[in-house]
């Protein structure tokens, strides 16, 4: 598996609430062709070998990673609360479903959720039903975002209920039942672009599309770079890599 730790993100990108009040800056961070293409290549770095590979997207919101994925030949589930969302998902043949319950006896190779988990109350609760469907031995992956000093009016916006410290969410992902591989703090240069969006952003938590293309074309490739001396200390984001444990274990 390779090392998902040096690499970092933007602003958020993809939820799941029911009603979700987000969606236009779902559609700005379209513009973040870097940060698109490095939470894709994220997930397929860890999911391996194409053939055969069930993956599970949760709280997939627009889709973008999820076709992606498919196009490059992953079988992909998503998991979407918000009815028009899923039904956009379902006119371009993705698969969707409203809960995870409604999966069943399904198992998964690779379960991922990308800027979700920090939208529902009980996040234990939400990796515990994923760790049902996750198959022995199969992989989680998460992105979200780090540090609540960095609360700002996008994350009300956008129905962030936290911001996630390391050992946080290390402990959410152990008590839900998966064994940590790896957590690290991600985009640390966002670090301080967010520090500096909440003393002088938008008060309405809207993303300036411009500044968010800027950002991803030029700050985006030096921040990369820095995590990887800097990313066990501080990021705007927490990459999390995970394992369910073998059959009989």
């Amino acid at each position: 598996m390779s090392e998902p730790c040096a690499a970092p993100g933007p602003q958020p990108q993809a939820t799941s609430t029911k009603g979700y009040s987000g969606v236009d800056n779902l559609e700005v961070m379209e513009v973040a062709t870097n940060y698109r293409r490095y939470l894709t290549h994220l997930v397929s770095s860890v999911a391996g070998p194409v053939e055969g590979r069930r993956l599970l997207d949760f709280g997939v919101g627009v889709g973008t990673h999820a076709e992606e994925l498919r196009a490059i030949g992953y079988d992909v589930s998503c998991v979407e609360t918000d009815d028009q969302l899923r039904a956009d998902l379902e006119s371009r043949g993705l698969r969707a479903v409203e809960t995870v319950e409604e999966l069943g006896d399904e198992r998964f190779d690779v379960v991922y959720s990308l800027n979700v988990l920090e939208h529902i109350a009980d996040d234990v609760g939400a990796l515990s039903r994923l760790r049902q469907v996750t198959a022995p031995g199969g992989a989680l992956v998460l992105y979200v975002p780090a540090f609540q000093l960095l609360y700002t009016a996008m994350d009300r916006k956008i129905g962030h209920l936290r911001r996630y410290r390391r050992p946080q969410l290390v402990s959410a992902v152990e008590r839900a039942g998966y064994r940590v591989q790896s957590c690290c703090y991600a985009d640390s240069l966002g670090f301080f672009a967010a520090l500096a969006y909440r003393a002088a952003g938008s008060r309405t938590g809207d993303l300036n599309e411009r500044a968010v293309a800027a950002y991803d074309r030029y700050a985006f490739p030096a921040s990369r770079t820095l995590d990887r001396a800097v990313g066990r200390w501080f990021g705007k984001n927490l990459v999390l890599t995970g394992r369910a444990p073998e059959a009989g274990r």
